[in-house]
């Protein structure tokens, strides 16, 4: 049995909640990952602080539709450096009138300043923004979350004061999912059948991996945030450029995990997914809009406690018994339509439900 985060483990052993059994589950009809999410019960959702949210409102469609889309910037440890200065942007309003510059089937939606490669015509960057450097795409548990271009800001998270219950950590107690997706080679079922990291798991919502420890007893591993569906990058150059976070994209496709630690990971979009994804895909190189008429204005972007009119959002937790078995139902559907349980699940098809909260 394989044991991560050592130093977080007496602090849970006290917190980890039976899942419910297979067999309970195999033998429910008609039960759904749906079903399971929508009798979940209250206390096992966590809210999103409106503050945490960065909302881009789009120009209308030609119909005169609104177009908005919600954000949820990465929680510390996490991309650090680069969701510092997307905070700096928003409040000097940089990203108000950049518009959407490419768009590539299957893969990204980026947006950006259009005349950012032409140093006598882009958008000053503000003053104060973070340099990242590469070692920022992982991030250990066991250190400080801050760096130091972002002590000062507020909500930075020092590890002593992070919620170790947020944590999946599976070795206290009998897990539906794990029992759902175990094989020969990997007693700890999903997390350990990967095809990028030896170890994947969910961090307050977000899907993460870690690398193999060189020594049993490491305590203080490297960790990453993936690339799913819906997940929000920062545009770069090429290494050692790292990216502001002025440029930004969002997955579009299949998952493109080949980025993972080769690019930062600073959010996902959690509502208004459909305003990007059905954009008109670029005709230039790599997918790029040539000419000013295809791209989308982008108006505004706020962060959430700025917008009067936002609803409050809410995720399931990753640690309860209701995302356990939801996780096992995904992974060997049952439900009318399926003929064939799959007996695994990747990692980015384990969408965490979020929702609008209720007023």
């Amino acid at each position: 049995m394989r044991i991560f985060l050592r130093h977080l483990l007496p602090l849970l052993a006290a917190t980890s909640a039976l899942a419910a059994p297979i067999a309970a589950l195999e033998a429910a009809p008609g039960v759904t990952p749906d079903s399971i999410v929508k009798a979940s019960m209250a206390r096992e959702w966590r809210k999103i602080a409106p503050s945490d949210l960065m909302v881009m409102d789009l120009a209308p469609a030609t119909d005169g539709t609104p177009r908005r889309v919600v954000i949820q910037l990465m929680p510390p440890p996490f991309s650090v450096p680069w969701t510092h200065n997307m905070r700096a942007l928003v409040a000097a309003r940089w990203y108000d009138g950049i518009a959407i510059v490419r768009v590539q089937d299957n893969y990204v939606v980026q947006w950006g300043d259009p005349d950012g490669e032409n140093p006598a015509q882009a958008k000053p960057l503000p003053d104060g923004l973070c340099r990242p450097g590469e070692e920022d795409y992982t991030a250990s548990f066991a250190e400080d979350a801050d760096v130091e271009c972002a002590a000062e800001r507020p909500g930075s998270v020092h590890m002593a004061d992070l919620d170790p219950q947020s944590l999946l950590i599976e070795e206290q107690a009998p897990s539906a999912s794990i029992s759902a997706t175990t094989t020969t080679h990997a007693d700890m079922g999903w997390h350990m059948r990967d095809s990028y990291a030896p170890w994947v798991e969910f961090y307050q919502g977000w899907p993460v991996a870690r690398d193999a420890p060189e020594d049993p007893d490491e305590t203080n591993p490297q960790y990453w945030p993936l690339h799913c569906y819906g997940t929000v990058g920062v545009g770069r150059n090429y290494s050692p450029d790292t990216g502001t976070g002025a440029e930004l994209y969002a997955v579009i496709g299949q998952a493109p995990r080949q980025l993972d630690r080769n690019i930062a990971v600073v959010g996902r979009v959690i509502e208004g997914m459909e305003y990007l994804s059905s954009l008109p895909r670029g005709t230039g190189e790599l997918s790029f809009y040539k000419t000013p008429q295809e791209r989308t204005p982008i108006i505004s972007v706020r962060l959430g406690d700025e917008v009067a009119d936002l609803p409050g959002f809410e995720y399931l937790a990753t640690d309860s018994r209701s995302f356990e078995v939801y996780v096992a139902s995904r992974a060997n559907r049952k439900d009318t339509f399926y003929v064939q349980p799959a007996a695994g699940i990747d990692i980015c098809n384990i969408p965490v439900p979020i929702r609008q909260a209720a007023k």
